[in-house]
């Protein structure tokens, strides 16, 4: 049917009512209590309307469209009854911050120069510059109005994990407890009275844990004022929203759509979230067991008990691959173009493989005897078995990738002069760096990269009985635990910091410890002599002084404090540099690292790219992987492609936000990862972690509070216009 509002013709259906056939029609009327994917009460009275033909004013979240309707949205009567309507809303919220002409003047660390009380200071409230309210008042208009109003004086409630409630700035919207009932279907929290007045409570009167709070925050999401703020929301109103709601897929590298795998897997749907994953990465069962898993660190699930063992779940969608995402791949028709890639690491295999799939004829160079860089001879087989990454590799050959083995590249210019038309230096990180002290290159002295890798290789190397290891990063503790596995009786690893500032994966320390490996803190080799068949090892003590660049106190010597320890051998694990060949001609940076643009991973040359550790610098393999992915894309674009390397392999599935509660929830703890007994581990390679069964993955994926909900949620349409309010929170860009 037709109708008119404000001189337009619009069509709406008559199930429709009038201000949502004007919000379809991007017609504004302002409506606190009205929010796009909630019932309103009503309550706010702010979207009154004049309809023609009825003598009073109407609310235009109540009235029902009707054909030839004739509708006003800003007449004189209109707004006046509508400042009082607001007025009567802002009956105890403070109102200096909402009224104050200086207001567009003042920054969020400003001093206020009003004579009000401080509850009633815009730069005090956590929520300026990010508040609906605001710039609905500044839409209605009510400066120079004298306002009454009454401080509630209600306590703070601060000791939420994730969110404040101060309800003094309440305006008894409900859009909260509407969003906990109708979208999450949780029903945690309801209206409660209070002497005429009324704000939110706990449904059982006595707390939102023992309510069924699932902590996801969707009541925070739709809340127009501070009422309700993500603790890490306050004072900043440039925060970037998906960070804050998605904070597992904003911090993964490659962007994997974490929410929606968590989930999948808890439903029991494994085959799917492998999809999911596999949209975004070639390797999931090597994530599932060596990813750093940057998502876990920011997982606010971590803020109520553990945060959510996201690369377990990655580990056990992989291991239920039916082969169902493969159904969706994508595999665009040959471009005769060329592409050489050198290195067949994490880096180089995930370009070759995107870039394949674009219909690129692409050739990796390794010069080692076997693929996969340093998947295959940094990480040692009881984390990551060969016939794991053997599987996965094969599907990147099965894309058209050929790779060449035991071909070390030393120019550039004859791989162009083969007829290759781009190249990707993916070279990896694989030489040891010294330690700089006297002896380091005694026999018996390894450095970590090249133990590992003869080990991985198939090498037998003698170290003895009494080893010592250098370092405190993951090939330390991996040089250590190996150390165990080829003979030695005991090892101790020697870190010149404390256990806190150790970068190595916590698991992974973990893991050691339990083996029996001995950690030598606040300690640091000076030189190493040979006497006969002996190692002495001459260390100082170290105190930890000022942070240095990476933000870790600095060790620093104490005077007088050597002392010797003897060993059979010595692993110097404290870190790894490329080994750029010279004839590659390109343009080096610290660590003898490739430059390269940050935005596309271009270098100095043209038609030559670069990623992963070549660049970074020893790093990760997720980080390597999502290198290879900005790369493939570039070079896509240079061959004359579109440079979109994306795919949907998951099949469309409903998401239904409707969750209801789940008893205890608040206290559900993480999954613990089977592993084999340390007796049965330290003389052989077995793989040590086992693996979550099916029941144990489900109930980890139902841990998750679905932050990611929020992303979802329709924002609320707010002024055409800005006011004194700036905010305009970005557009989201995540799907679930």
């Amino acid at each position: 049917m037709r109708l008119t509002i404000d001189g337009k013709t619009i069509e709406a259906s008559e199930e429709m009512t009038v201000l949502e056939a004007a919000r379809a029609a991007g017609i504004y009327i302002p409506a606190i209590c009205a929010h796009p994917m909630l019932t309103p009460d009503g309550s706010c009275r702010l979207c009154l309307v004049e309809i023609e033909s009825m003598e009073e004013t109407a609310l235009a979240c109540k009235a029902g469209v009707a054909a030839d309707m004739v509708v006003h949205t800003d007449t004189p009567r209109v707004k006046e009854e509508r400042k009082e309507a607001l007025k009567n809303l802002l009956a105890h919220h403070p109102c200096e911050c909402l009224i104050c002409e200086r207001r567009d003047r003042c920054g969020p660390y400003d001093i206020c120069l009003r004579n009000v009380a401080v509850t009633q200071r815009c730069v005090l409230c956590p929520y300026n510059d990010q508040c609906e309210l605001q710039q609905v008042v500044d839409y209605i208009g009510l400066e120079g109005e004298e306002l009454a109003w009454q401080y509630r004086g209600l306590p703070v409630d601060r000791d939420n994990p994730l969110f404040e409630r101060d309800y003094n700035l309440c305006i008894s919207c409900a859009r909260c407890v509407n969003a906990c009932k109708e979208i999450r279907g949780i029903e945690a929290i309801k209206m409660g009275d209070h002497d005429g007045d009324r704000w939110p409570e706990p449904s059982d009167g006595k707390s939102l844990i023992d309510s069924g709070c699932k902590y996801c925050c969707a009541c925070v999401e739709v809340c127009p004022t501070g009422a309700l703020i993500d603790k890490a929301a306050k004072w900043r109103p440039e925060i970037n929203h998906e960070k804050l709601t998605n904070p597992c897929s904003y911090e993964c590298p490659a962007h994997i759509d974490v929410p929606r795998y968590v989930r999948l897997c808890g439903e029991g749907r494994y085959a799917e979230a492998l999809a999911v994953i596999r949209e975004k990465v070639p390797f999931p069962g090597v994530l599932g067991r060596v990813c750093i898993h940057p998502c876990e660190q920011a997982c606010r699930r971590e803020a109520l008990n553990e945060p959510i063992a996201i690369k377990f779940l990655k580990w056990a969608a992989a291991e239920r691959d039916d082969g169902q995402w493969q159904q969706r791949a994508k595999k665009s028709p040959p471009t005769s173009k060329k592409v050489a890639v050198i290195g067949s690491g994490p880096a180089g295999l995930t370009a070759s493989y995107y870039l394949a799939k674009q219909g690129h004829a692409v050739t990796v160079y390794e010069a080692l005897p076997e693929p996969g860089g340093m998947m295959r001879v940094g990480i040692p087989d009881y984390r990551l078995p060969p016939e794991k990454l053997n599987a996965e590799i094969d599907i990147i050959k099965k894309a058209g990738v050929e790779i060449k083995l035991n071909t070390r590249v030393e120019s550039l210019d004859d791989l162009f002069a083969q007829g290759y038309d781009a190249v990707f230096a993916a070279v990896g990180a694989h030489q040891g760096m010294k330690m700089g002290v006297e002896g380091e290159d005694a026999q018996g002295v390894f450095d970590g990269a090249t133990f590992l890798r003869e080990i991985n290789l198939g090498q037998k190397l003698d170290t003895g009985n009494r080893v010592a290891v250098i370092g405190g990063g993951n090939v330390a503790i991996d040089a250590a635990r190996v150390s165990l596995r080829t003979g030695a009786k005991k090892v101790t690893i020697i870190y010149r910091r404390t256990r806190a500032e150790m970068p190595a994966s916590p698991e992974e320390v973990e893991a050691a410890l339990e083996e029996g490996i001995e950690i030598m803190f606040l300690a640091a080799p000076v030189r190493i002599e040979r006497a006969g068949k002996i190692l002495r090892l001459i260390c100082i003590r170290m105190q930890l002084g000022e942070p240095d660049a990476s933000g870790r106190r600095r060790p620093v010597p104490i005077r007088d404090s050597e002392f010797t320890t003897d060993f059979d051998s010595v692993i110097a694990a404290i870190g790894q540099t490329p080994d750029i060949p010279e004839g590659f001609k390109l343009k080096l940076g610290r660590g003898n690292t490739i430059e390269t643009s940050a935005d596309t991973l271009a270098t100095s040359s043209q038609g030559v790219w670069a990623g992963g550790d070549a660049v970074s610098g020893p790093a990760s393999v997720i980080e390597a992987i999502a290198a290879g992915r900005k790369a493939a894309s570039a070079i896509d674009k240079y061959l004359g492609g579109t440079g979109d390397i994306s795919e949907v392999l998951a099949p469309p599935s409903e998401f239904s936000p409707c969750v209801g509660k789940d008893e205890g929830f608040f206290a559900w703890a993480r999954a613990v990862m089977p592993a084999l007994p340390v007796e049965k581990r330290i003389n052989n390679f077995a793989e040590v972690e086992l693996g979550l069964n099916d029941e144990a993955a489900k109930k980890e994926g139902r841990r998750c509070l679905q932050c990611a909900v929020r992303c979802i949620i329709t924002p609320q349409p707010l002024p055409p216009k800005l006011g004194k309010s700036k905010f305009r929170r970005e557009k989201m860009t995540v799907s679930r």
